[in-house]
């Protein structure tokens, strides 16, 4: 069923949809806009200025170049019927290994980091398709820049603004509603890989799993935000405490992400994070709160 409205790990994003236009939590990135690859990316960010996969050291994102280069080998990045954007990792030659910049992807949740990806353009520059998340993987043949076949990785990136609309069939248990214990082993599960599925199942799967370390937080603060320490402003239609997950070390709140990063907090405190003079302060003492607190669990 689709994130209720509040308890989505991507509310920020929607938060930030201004009159003006769609402005993303990176910077002055706007989707479908026309970007120069050195000039607006990497002397800002820093990073490899060659090559498709980007881990700027001194950010928490990994920023990946999808274009045509790959068709000349026999394969090509693109979407699926299944809403998936499949990217093929990196390695000119022979198998493709989970090293680098193709372990930076598969593990970006994990390490807290935001996926942009930008498709070249040629010259007219790079185009910001848009904020990811790596929901899967799998392993195909495909030509290496020799002509060899061998194993390639392909990634299923899945929008980060998706997760509202996913269909998820497959229901936790109830029981787990009120077992933290459980909740928090789940929770820690969710966070440690990203599965080896493709297609519809990696967007069931990124759903399922951004879900359980969604329904652990919640439980964790048990009505009362973690930032402000007040009760929670409302009560929602299924009467539950109205607050929302906002991921500490990342810009954006999508995604299943280590639950020790993950705090539960009040509409009002989690705009003052995001948008606030004070937000980045706000934020410390949130990381230090939660610390305390999975300490004591």
């Amino acid at each position: 069923m689709p994130a209720e409205a509040g308890y989505g790990f991507n509310e920020p994003l929607k938060l930030d949809k201004l009159q003006s236009g769609k402005i993303m939590p990176w910077g002055p990135f706007q989707e479908q806009q026309l970007y120069n690859r050195r000039r607006d990316i990497h002397a800002v960010y820093g990073g490899q200025q060659q090559g498709g996969i980007c881990t700027p050291g001194e950010h928490t994102v990994v920023i990946v170049f999808t274009g045509e280069s790959g068709e000349q080998h026999g394969y090509a990045d693109g979407w699926t019927n299944e809403g998936t954007f499949r990217y093929f990792g990196e390695g000119q030659v022979g198998e493709m290994v989970f090293q680098r910049g193709n372990r930076a992807i598969r593990d970006h949740l994990m390490d807290g980091k935001d996926l942009l990806v930008f498709q070249t353009r040629g010259r007219e520059g790079v185009r910001f398709l848009g904020q990811f998340e790596c929901a899967g993987y799998s392993f195909e043949m495909a030509p290496d820049r020799e002509g060899n076949q061998r194993r390639a990785i392909v990634f299923e990136l899945v929008p980060s603004s998706a997760t509202d609309d996913l269909i998820e069939t497959e229901q936790l248990p109830d029981q787990a509603e009120t077992d933290l214990s459980a909740l928090r082993r789940r929770a820690f599960i969710a966070a440690q890989s990203t599965p080896q599925t493709t297609g519809a199942e990696a967007r069931r799967s990124l759903y399922r799993r951004s879900e359980a370390v969604r329904r652990y937080v919640l439980a964790r603060a048990a009505g009362v935000c973690e930032s402000c320490e007040k009760p929670a402003p409302f009560m929602t239609l299924k009467g539950q405490p109205y607050l929302e997950p906002h991921h500490t070390r990342r810009l954006s709140d999508g995604g299943p992400d280590d639950p020790r990063f993950v705090g539960a907090v009040c509409p009002s405190c989690h705009r003052e994070i995001h948008h606030g003079v004070h937000g980045s302060a706000k934020n410390d003492v949130l990381i230090e709160v939660i610390r305390r607190k999975e300490a004591g669990a």
